[in-house]
Order: C-alpha cells, then sequence, then structure tokens
C-alpha cells in the first residue's frame, strides 16, 4: 500500500482534441508502465479502449491509470474533452488533488478550457498548464501565454521552448534570477528573502513554489509536445514535485469514499473506482452504500492500469482503487460516512431529451436493461422508462452523445435501436406568488389537508422548500412525506415541464388520529401543489448556450446574420489575426443543428464552442408544450382515483 506521502491523484483537463490521450500514452511508455507506445490515430491507445474511442479518435469515457515515477504514485484520470462528456469531467473532479490543464498551441485557450479553468478556480484545485503541440503549424508561444495571462495573474512560467512548429527541438529549464522576479511580485517572503540576501536559494524557491501551488496561489507552466515526447518528463517531474499528495490524518477515520466511474468485467460484475476519503477498505469488508441504503461485501480490490489491473487486499483514504462485489452501485454514490465526502461539482446539464426504439420490438426489455446500465454509469441519461405509453426517453448533451450511445449498444450490448431526433428540455416557473391548498378527506378512509405558498425565486435557484406547520396540527413524520413529495409534483407543471425557480413554502397542514394513511400525502401533495400552480400561472423558460464562435474574418457578416436569425444576445466580437470571434447567448432550440451548418459555409474552419448557459423566460410568440404523463391532479375525482388504483391512466 502505498504511503500517502507519495501519492499524486491528478486528472488531465483540456479542450477536445488537445492531445490528452497522447500525453497520457507517453507517460505511460517513459514511466516503464507500457513497452510500446500506444498510439490515437492508429487506435492502440491503453486509455481509449471502447471500439467507439478506438473509431472515432476521440475520448468519450474517463480512463484511469497508476503511473510510477520517482518515488511517486500517481493515479492518473485522463477525461474526455468534448463538451457532451462533461459529466465524465464533474466526475473526475471528486476524486482528485492536482490538475494539469493542457493547451494546444495553435488554438490557443479555447472556450472549454475557459469553463474548465474557472471550475479548478472554484475548487481551489492546484494545477500545472501545460502547452501541447508546439511541434504543429500555427504553434505561438507568446500567444498563448498572453492568452493564458488573461486566465490568471500568478502564471509561472518553468521553461524556455526552443522554436516553433517544424523547428520545436526542446525546452530548458528558466533562468533561476527569472522565477526569483516572478514569484517576488506575489510571494512577500520570497521579496523578503531577495531583499535581505540579495539571492534566494534554489531550494527556498522550490519550497515556497511548492507551497503556492498546493495553495493553488500559482500556476506553473510547461510546454511540450506529446506526439514527439518532448517536455514529458519535465511534467511528470512537476507532477512529482508540485503538486499534494492527499490530506494526513484521514486513515483513522470510518470508511468514506465516492464512486466517480463505474466499469463492467464479465466475471466480477459491476466495477466500481472509487475515491476513499477515509478510512481504509480490505477485500470482504462490508460496505455502507449512503446514497441507496444498502450494505455490501467487497469482493476484490483492484489496482488499474489502463486495461490491466493488479489485485490488493487494500487500500487507505487518499488513493484511488476498483472495487468489486458492490451490487447496483451507481457513479456518484457515496459509500460510508458522507460527511468527508466533498459536494460534486455541476459544470452543465442536460438540454435535450431524446426518444429510443429498438429496431426489433422483441429487444424492448434488452434495450431498457442496456440503457439503464449506462444510466448508472452516467445519471445525467437520467433514463425515463414511460409504462403508460411503452417509451424509453433520455436526456443527453448534443448530437455526438447521441452517436456515441447509439455505437455503445450496438458494440457493447449488440443491440439496434433508433434514436428520435433531440428535443429541446423547457421548464416552466411560477409567474406570481400564489396558495395552493387541498382538502382530501373523500372517499374515506384518508385525511390530510395541506396549503402551501408558492412564490417565483431568483433564476438558476431550482426549488427551496420550507414548512411552518407545528407538528400538533401536523405531524412531523407526515411533513417529511410532504416534503418528499413536492420535487416529485413538480416534474410536470401547467405546460407538462419540470417546474422550477421557485420557493414552496408550507404553511398549514392537518392530519386526521383515525382517517390518515402515510399515502394520502401521495395523493394530497400533487393536487395542492398544481392548485397552486394553477392561482400562479407559469412562465416558460427555455434553455441557452453561452458560445463563442469563431470564424474567418470573410465569413464574420454571414455569422452575424445567423446569429440575429437564431435569436443570439450577442455580448462582444472581436478580429484578431483574420479570425472573427463573436461570444455571447443563444437559445438551444435554435442551435440545435447549427454547427454541421455553420462547417458547410465556412469549410469546416468555422467552430461554435457552446456550454450550458442557464434559461431565461421565452419570448411570446415561443409556446412550447409537452403531453402529461399520467391523469393531471387538476382533474381532481380521476386523478384520486388512479392514484387509489380504481382507474387505469390512459
Amino acid at each position: 500500500m502505498t504511503p500517502r506521502e507519495q501519492l499524486r491523484n491528478v486528472a488531465l483537463f483540456a479542450h477536445v482534441d488537445a492531445g490528452k490521450t497522447t500525453l497520457t500514452e507517453q507517460m505511460l511508455f517513459l514511466s516503464g508502465r507500457t513497452r510500446a507506445l500506444g498510439s490515437v490515430d492508429l487506435g492502440t491507445a491503453q486509455t481509449d479502449w471502447l471500439d467507439v474511442e478506438r473509431a472515432r479518435g476521440i475520448s468519450v469515457r474517463m480512463a484511469t491509470t497508476v503511473i510510477p515515477w520517482k518515488g511517486a504514485t500517481i493515479n492518473l484520470i485522463d477525461t474526455p474533452g468534448h463538451i457532451d462528456f462533461v459529466a465524465e469531467v464533474e466526475r473526475a473532479l471528486q476524486a482528485l488533488e492536482g490538475a494539469v490543464l493542457i493547451v494546444s498551441a495553435p488554438e490557443g485557450v479555447q472556450a472549454h478550457t475557459e469553463m474548465i479553468w474557472q471550475t479548478l478556480r472554484s475548487r481551489k484545485v492546484p494545477t500545472l498548464l501545460f502547452v501541447n503541440k508546439m511541434d504543429r503549424a500555427g504553434a505561438d508561444a507568446d500567444t498563448v501565454l498572453a492568452e493564458i495571462a488573461s486566465l490568471t495573474d500568478r502564471d509561472v512560467i518553468l521553461q524556455q521552448p526552443h522554436g516553433a512548429a517544424e523547428a520545436f527541438s526542446a525546452v530548458t529549464a528558466l533562468d533561476h534570477d527569472r522565477l526569483v522576479d516572478r514569484l517576488a511580485t506575489f510571494d512577500g517572503a520570497v521579496l523578503e528573502q531577495y531583499v535581505t540576501s540579495g539571492s534566494v536559494a534554489p531550494s527556498y524557491l522550490h519550497e515556497r513554489l511548492r507551497a503556492a501551488v498546493g495553495a493553488a496561489a500559482a500556476f506553473p507552466v510547461l510546454f511540450g509536445s506529446a506526439k514527439l515526447g518532448i517536455g514529458v518528463v519535465e511534467l511528470l517531474n512537476a507532477i512529482e514535485q508540485y503538486l499534494p499528495s492527499p490530506p494526513p490524518g484521514a486513515v483513522d477515520r470510518a470508511a468514506s469514499g465516492v464512486v466517480f466511474k463505474l466499469d463492467s468485467d464479465a466475471a466480477m460484475g459491476r466495477v466500481a473506482y472509487v475515491r476513499l476519503f477515509g478510512g481504509r477498505v480490505r477485500a470482504r469488508d462490508l460496505l455502507h452504500n449512503a446514497t441507496q441504503g444498502y450494505d455490501r461485501k467487497v469482493t476484490q480490490i483492484r489496482k488499474m492500469y489502463a486495461q490491466a489491473h493488479e489485485d490488493v487486499s487494500e487500500f487507505a483514504a487518499g488513493d484511488i482503487a476498483a472495487v468489486c462485489g458492490l451490487g447496483p452501485v451507481r457513479a456518484g454514490d457515496v459509500l460510508g460516512d458522507p460527511a468527508s465526502v466533498p459536494r460534486p461539482s455541476a459544470m452543465s446539464m442536460p438540454l435535450l431529451s431524446v426518444r429510443v426504439r429498438p429496431t426489433q420490438p422483441g429487444d424492448f426489455p434488452l434495450v431498457l436493461a442496456a440503457l439503464q446500465e449506462l444510466a448508472d454509469e452516467d445519471p445525467l441519461l437520467d433514463l425515463q422508462w414511460i409504462h403508460d405509453v411503452r417509451e424509453l426517453h433520455i436526456k443527453v448533451m448534443g448530437v455526438v452523445q447521441v452517436e456515441i450511445l447509439q455505437s455503445l449498444l450496438q458494440s457493447r450490448f449488440h443491440l439496434d435501436a433508433v434514436f428520435d431526433p433531440p428535443t429541446v428540455i423547457y421548464r416552466e416557473t411560477p409567474a406570481r406568488a400564489g396558495e395552493g391548498y387541498e382538502a382530501y378527506t373523500m372517499p374515506k378512509p384518508c385525511w390530510a389537508i395541506l396549503r402551501f405558498l408558492i412564490e417565483p425565486g431568483p433564476r438558476g435557484s431550482g426549488l427551496t422548500y420550507a414548512a411552518h406547520v407545528p407538528a400538533n396540527r401536523l405531524l412531523l413524520a407526515y411533513q417529511r412525506e410532504v416534503e418528499r413529495r413536492v420535487p416529485e409534483a413538480l416534474r410536470q407543471g401547467l405546460l407538462g415541464w419540470q417546474v422550477t425557480d421557485l420557493k414552496v413554502s408550507l404553511v398549514d397542514g392537518q392530519h386526521h388520529l383515525v382517517h390518515t394513511h402515510p399515502l394520502d400525502w401521495s395523493i394530497a401533495t400533487p393536487m395542492a401543489i398544481m392548485n397552486g400552480l394553477a392561482a400562479t400561472g407559469t412562465t416558460l423558460l427555455e434553455p441557452l448556450y453561452q458560445f463563442r464562435l469563431t470564424v474567418p474574418e470573410e465569413f464574420g457578416r454571414k455569422v452575424m446574420g445567423d446569429l440575429l436569425r437564431m435569436r443570439a444576445n450577442v455580448e462582444s466580437q472581436s478580429v484578431n489575426g483574420g479570425r472573427h470571434v463573436v461570444e455571447g447567448h443563444l437559445p438551444v432550440a435554435t442551435a440545435v443543428d447549427y454547427p454541421a451548418q455553420l462547417g458547410m459555409q465556412t469549410g469546416g474552419r468555422g467552430v461554435l464552442a457552446a456550454w450550458y448557459g442557464g434559461y431565461q423566460p421565452a419570448p411570446g410568440d415561443v409556446h412550447q408544450t409537452r403531453a402529461r404523463i399520467g391523469v393531471n391532479p387538476l382533474d381532481r375525482a380521476k386523478f384520486i382515483l388512479a392514484m387509489r388504483g380504481a382507474l387505469t391512466p390512459q
């Protein structure tokens, strides 16, 4: 078992095609973990092992491997770069202490790079920046450094690249005095040492830089070419020297961890990749799944080396391992004590819904089971099986994810299915404040009286709930049941969409000592909530992309016309180096097919980077409703009969 001080839990992040997987392959090769250098282009990369990844040359799932380096053990996570798979990035953030953000030298800092950077900063993750592809045409170190400087004023350049593009040949360490000058601009201790003695010892400078990096107060910048293997040794050295080990003192606590990735194994079933934050886990231990509320016995613990693994008897706080035997575990599940597990990051959310139809009707149960397994691995898919109409629906980030899911069904499960064109996921929010009331007292035995105050909330606030009813009027156990039922009742509003950005307050309620049954609240709550929404009315909310559009200057006028037609809110535009750059917000509904259109218009030279930009009220001429599933609680008599099993929903 590796001592905590020698562990480094590190993830690689970047925009798509910045070279993360190639860099991982070089690290594996240079560390001696692999004997041959894998290639993305040839489909031999160790960490891109899915058929669809090798066929497309992109990563769609995070990959984990262990790299030994100068006495340290680096648990390395290679994350996907495409925005459609940002959920993988979110889960990786729960497992690490350090990050390497890769910037492609020819393309510079991309919009997705900025989004990852801001997320790393919000979580105060110690980060190294690696400027990759210095050997490619268009590589310009000065331009990239200027863009990095726009991200942070604490960048610390550690190297001098020699040449660029075809002339790129090596990197050398930056002059010691220049590093002293840089650190002295924001580290008072370095400045004081220099003023007092006239010099700063290299060991002291290293100590101060390591402390600053560990506190996420300084961000070293390195250069290289993963394809040529230049600068990779220096990056591995920087990971070992500057990125922190896991925090001390956690091994003696109760076992506590999070599942950040799932795999399947033909012999062992579901394999859960666990980052442990407290205690230790041994084979045969009984481990509690706090998210789902069950216990399972650990049957095997593995250290993963890309596609290979080594069985180990235990692992401890700070480490990462693959655990077998945890039953129906899902990605994101918390194991053991939840108190020590950091909250997950929310970088994005699915804005599109897709209906999935098996090509062979008899395959319906198999497709349902396969999609459920994929949804356990990526809970944001939010699989919905609508029994009444026999339909399967999933939520996705974009059309690339749809194509990947269809390929996975074929290659992994040997199933064919049709994925309907994605539809936009709208939402609703209360138009004004109002009350919802329900007195469910007939037909007996039943008694549940509720009164809610429903108020609009700030945009992006979701649901805020509060109860202000004394326990002698409504038992606390019943109040907890009402609280549990409120989010369910808000899944479908007056227009059929989920209701959000609101405050719901339980202001009155009453139970009956004889007639009340706990299930009465599952009937009364949605009726009272829908009664309240009928009083408040709802406003349709449409989802937005935040976007950056980059095209050759000659296409600028054309794309500005496109953006106007798509109802874009243009917030900035500029022309740099012959490229027209436009930034702003764009309705998802008008932009779903635009990337393909842009590619045809510009001969593939236009780039649209788009990510979640929130929801806003839709214009008055946009009317989008969704058919309700099940009986509407506003049809009170029919809803009661249906909920009591006296009526089959149509």
